[in-house]
């Protein structure tokens, strides 16, 4: 039998030809090769080619409906209100000069009387002083006396004859106020005008200066709107002779029957900004407010109060390139295809409405524009266009 020693020198002589088999085994073993094709795929999107032209971009703004005129009706002179127009009363149309109040007018017909009287008595006055100062005169020369320079006037009753033609005219002015007066008691519109509130009723005692209504003027009225100062050269009002006024269209999509709208110019800048939101105000025309004329059947009226969307026309740009706003992306550039390929292409912007952008450079009528939202922009990105076969 074999001893011990050389037992535990075979049993290590086996283990390393074993490990050394082991070995050889994994390392000279045919180990598959995967062959992977790695292929980037071209994003798919969709473009448009910028329209080139020239364009009148639009401004929104908000505005509020004011009269362009408007009083408050007052009576001149005091008493009783006897006579109302049927017309007189709130919503009413009232024209210019129709009488819409009468008041008692026998006190002022009894002083009017007095003021002929009072007339007549001071020319009476001055005739008889007429005739005294040419007595005087006349008696002196008969005594064949020459009247001394310093005493003339004196003598000829001359500042008697102007005390007494005072009178006549101190007298014809107030037979004049008397007529007024009682003119003043027919309270008449001054303007063609719509009936906001009446304040007396018959048999009102009324005094000089009491408000009887309230009017505004129906031949036009006025929306006060405001829009940002960067916008304000874009603008042409009324009294610029440069150019035509922008037209502004009006819209009330709460109130108004979809479609409906009403047309009016931006008339004036107003010289003051707006409280906090420092934007700049401007009035917008609006002739016939209430469409009345035949050639406005069917529109709306613009009630004072109201607020109302405005479209304001812009002065017209040329020779830019349009594309929709939300298609400028970030730091004013655009995503161009070109040659398959993305192209971040700095603009500059001419203008900006609520729903276009306007750009002064940057792109051609030929390009491409991007209008599919990219999860991944870098530039030069490979492009494709819906039924493209390019990957």
């Amino acid at each position: 039998m074999l001893n011990r020693k050389t037992s535990v020198l075979i049993s290590m002589i086996l283990v390393v030809f074993g490990a050394a088999a082991l070995w050889l085994i994994f390392n000279t073993e045919p180990v598959p090769e995967r062959e992977t094709a790695v292929r980037q795929t071209a994003t798919l999107v969709e473009v448009v080619t910028p329209q080139n032209g020239k364009f009148r971009p639009v401004i929104q703004a908000i505005g509020t409906v004011i009269p362009a005129r408007e009083i408050v009706l007052r009576s001149r002179v005091s008493g009783e209100v006897i006579e109302i127009s049927d017309s007189f009363e709130p919503g009413a149309k009232v024209s210019q000069d129709e009488t819409l109040v009468r008041l008692d007018d026998a006190d002022y017909v009894n002083l009017l009387r007095q003021r002929e009287s009072e007339l007549m008595q001071a020319i009476a006055e001055l005739e008889i002083e007429k005739g005294r100062g040419e007595n005087a005169e006349r008696d002196f020369i008969q005594l064949g006396k020459a009247i001394p320079e310093e005493r003339r006037a004196l003598v000829l009753r001359e500042p008697q004859l102007r005390s007494a033609e005072a009178q006549v005219q101190s007298a014809r002015a107030a037979l004049a106020q008397a007529e007024l007066d009682l003119k003043r008691t027919y309270v008449k519109a001054p303007f063609d005008a719509l009936v906001l509130s009446q304040e007396v009723n018959l048999g009102s005692q009324v005094s000089a200066g009491d408000g009887l209504a309230r009017l505004v003027g129906v031949e036009e009225h006025w929306v006060e709107a405001t829009i940002p100062l960067d916008k304000l050269r874009w603008l042409s009002f009324d009294a610029d002779s440069k150019s035509a006024s922008s037209n502004v269209t009006i819209r009330h999509r709460t109130a108004w029957a979809a479609g409906q709208t009403r047309n009016g110019t931006l008339f004036r800048l107003i010289g003051e900004l707006q409280g906090d939101t420092r934007l700049a105000r401007v009035l917008v025309r609006v002739k016939d407010p209430l469409a009345t004329q035949p050639g406005l059947s069917g529109q709306q009226p613009l009630m004072i109060g109201t607020f109302v969307e405005c479209q304001i026309e812009g002065m017209e740009i040329q020779g830019a390139f349009r594309i929709q706003r939300e298609h400028v992306r970030a730091n004013d550039t655009v995503w161009v295809m070109r040659e398959g390929q993305l192209v971040i292409q700095p603009v500059e912007i001419a203008f900006q409405d609520e729903k276009y952008a306007y750009l002064q450079s940057g792109v051609s009528s030929d390009d491409q524009i991007v209008t599919t939202s990219l999860s991944t922009v870098r530039e030069g990105i490979p492009l494709r266009l819906a039924g493209s076969d390019t990957t």
